[in-house]
């Protein structure tokens, strides 16, 4: 189908500011050559979409320490001092989602909805500037989609149609983030024949995923 790339290549197309969703939970499940690539490039004025900034000089990380990022839309960053040193320097803008409300965004705008109806923030910070409905009698925060112009993949397991399979947990976001970016790039532990996957393990279909990472020697 014409969906693998080299990594090179695929990184290329990405151009400064763009908004990238990256999928990982600690760096588990997070794609390290795409960040790596990333980093060697020199891409900046980025917004990440993702659960954590890991650690420094682990995934995620890995971009906040080079200082490619200029927002990052996430549900926590205790895990990285980096992150947190450049929100208060005024190096990175940091918006702070409920980890469920954060995978419930990027659901929404892979599903095409207006927005996510939660109890979760009424009554705190979360809250303000944001509007409110009501239903029966109890208050719930409209959050709005979120959208991303490209989203970084890592799987267990791809075929070279581009169907996805992961590894227990380090599915995560994953999945979601293939419906809500414009272009889908991933990057699998082993790429094999289409076939070897079975049906009910594929967790992104083919059709959502825009290119997959060749595996390239190095050094020979």
């Amino acid at each position: 189908m014409g969906k693998t790339i080299r990594l090179a290549e695929a990184v290329a197309r990405i151009p400064d500011g763009a908004r990238i969703m990256i999928g990982g939970f600690m760096g588990v499940g997070t794609p390290p050559r795409l960040i790596e690539e990333t980093v060697r490039q020199g891409k900046k004025d980025l917004t990440i979409i993702a659960n954590d900034t890991a650690r420094p000089g682990v995934g995620i990380g890995k971009l906040i320490d080079a200082g490619l990022v200029r927002k990052v839309v996430t549900s926590h960053i205790g895990t990285n001092p980096e992150t947190q040193r450049r929100m208060l320097a005024g190096e990175i803008e940091v918006e702070l989602v409920p980890q469920g409300t954060l995978a419930e965004r990027i659901r929404a705008g892979g599903y095409g909805l207006g927005g996510v109806l939660t109890p979760t923030g009424i009554g705190t910070d979360v809250a303000e500037g944001k509007r409110t409905v009501e239903v029966d009698g109890q208050h719930f925060l409209l959050e709005l989609p979120l959208k991303a112009d490209f989203a970084y993949l890592h799987a267990k397991q791809a075929d070279y149609l581009g169907n996805l399979a992961y590894a227990l947990t380090a599915r995560n976001f994953n999945p979601l983030m293939a419906m809500a970016a414009g272009i889908v790039m991933a990057e699998a532990q082993n790429i094999v024949p289409v076939g070897v996957i079975p049906p009910d393990a594929v967790m992104t279909p083919a059709v959502l995923v825009d290119h997959l990472i060749l595996k390239e020697r190095h050094h020979g």
